[in-house]
């Protein structure tokens, strides 16, 4: 099975514990909703958490394999597109999970992309509103 059939299947499962064995230590995790990349292990395994809890009748619906050029360092690696459908806070969203994969096969950097722009409005305030909620447990 490859790594990113292992990633739809956790996904799939809401499986924390098996997305921690997937990431590299020092993944990279883009987000539409913010500039800068969440970076670390422990902060994407947190918004992963978060994702998990956010989006509702999440479905992977088709995927790509190939190459790509890495966001952190421009170097191609193996790469594959993820398409997916949900909801979140009432809105229908499309969207692709882009993974790059080091040598080992491990995600070390993981890009979202969604559409329409009020899907990604509503998904930035629902991931916010669930990281909030977290930092106060």
């Amino acid at each position: 099975m490859t790594t990113a059939e292992r990633f739809r299947a956790a996904v799939d499962n809401r499986d924390l514990a098996a997305l921690d064995d997937l990431f590299t230590e020092d993944i990279r995790f883009y987000s539409p909703v913010k500039f800068t990349p969440f970076e670390g292990k422990p902060m994407v395994l947190r918004l992963f958490g978060v994702l998990l809890r956010t989006f509702q009748d999440f479905r992977y619906i088709g995927d790509h394999t190939g190459t790509a050029h890495t966001s952190a360092d421009g170097t191609p690696a193996p790469s594959a597109v993820l398409l997916f459908r949900a909801t979140a806070g009432g809105k229908e969203i499309h969207g692709i999970d882009l993974l790059h994969f080091d040598e080992d096969g491990r995600i070390k950097e993981f890009t979202v992309m969604v559409r329409p722009q009020s899907a990604v409005l509503a998904l930035g305030e629902a991931v916010h509103t669930g990281l909030v909620a977290d930092a106060g447990r």
